[in-house]
């Protein structure tokens, strides 16, 4: 039996994912392996680090700072979330990531992001958390148009979610057979049609590809929330996921709004401790 923890993106809906993770590594919760999406890549590589609190405190931090998170930003670099700020001077001097830690765990942790050329999910396994693994985290949370594609090996890569916003399939063909899924919505979400898509094309001229997977994305997401509730309902898995909408901006800038959805993360995981548990005891 191999243990998995899949990570769902969503932005700053992820704080929900810090306060899950959190509340597992407190209690000395591993899993043989993970592969996450977009901010649940991003926020999630902090638990093979075992960096209880990093990724809540630096939010927290530099919320308001334009260079992590502002239209000035978008129009100043391209990137609407600061690459150079977020990706280098975050992890290396302000709060620093523990790559060694990283490295060392033998936890092993994936990262989804889409192919912009092709429109096709991509996966890379990490390794020291070093320059590599940063371009792949910053790839799969590049949202199509407030986001310059992320070159990194052959590839221009962005938004994970758009393609794979669940990796279960992947953990599954991995061979991760016990899976514990951290989701951002509520159960029973399900997404609407995509509006703006003529609006869209036009600005994803360059990555046409891109645009058919936004199209296509409602559809995607849905299927797999369908699949993941039968496997529910089955026993097969374990989800947990907020207990309803969390009601916060996909960039938000108020640091207790974030403390508020870590928070909510960190009940939901405290409340299923023996659940989880018993789920991965469990012959």
């Amino acid at each position: 039996m191999k243990t998995g923890l899949i990570l769902e993106g969503g932005a700053m809906r992820g704080l929900f994912t810090c306060g899950v993770l959190d509340v597992l590594m407190e209690n000395g919760i591993r899993f043989d392996g993970g592969a996450g999406i977009s901010a649940g890549a991003v926020f999630g590589c902090n638990y093979k680090s075992r960096q209880i609190g990093r990724a809540v405190r630096y939010n927290k931090r530099y919320c308001r700072d334009p260079r992590y998170c502002s239209i000035r930003s978008l129009l100043k670099t391209g990137d609407l979330y600061g690459a150079d700020f977020c990706y280098r001077e975050l992890p290396e001097v302000l709060d620093p990531f523990d790559r060694a830690a990283f490295a060392a765990d033998p936890m092993e942790f994936y990262i989804g992001a889409t192919d912009a050329d092709t429109g096709e999910i991509r996966y890379h396994k990490c390794g020291d958390g070093g320059e590599r693994d940063m371009l792949w985290m910053r790839g799969s949370a590049s949202l199509p148009m407030v986001s310059r594609a992320v070159e990194v090996d052959g590839f221009r890569l962005l938004d994970g979610g758009m393609t794979d916003p669940v990796p279960y399939r992947f953990m599954e063909r991995a061979g991760y057979d016990r899976n514990l899924y951290v989701l951002t919505q509520p159960k029973g979400y399900r997404k609407g049609k995509t509006r703006g898509l003529a609006l869209m094309g036009l600005a994803l001229r360059r990555t046409p590809k891109m645009a058919a997977v936004l199209a296509a994305r409602p559809a995607v997401y849905n299927r797999q929330m369908d699949e993941i509730d039968e496997k529910e309902r089955r026993g097969e898995i374990l989800a947990l996921r907020p207990p309803e909408a969390l009601g916060i901006s996909r960039t938000e800038h108020d640091p207790e709004e974030l403390e508020r959805v870590y928070q909510i993360g960190r009940a939901e995981a405290e409340k299923a401790l023996p659940a989880i548990r018993a789920f991965l005891a469990r012959p």
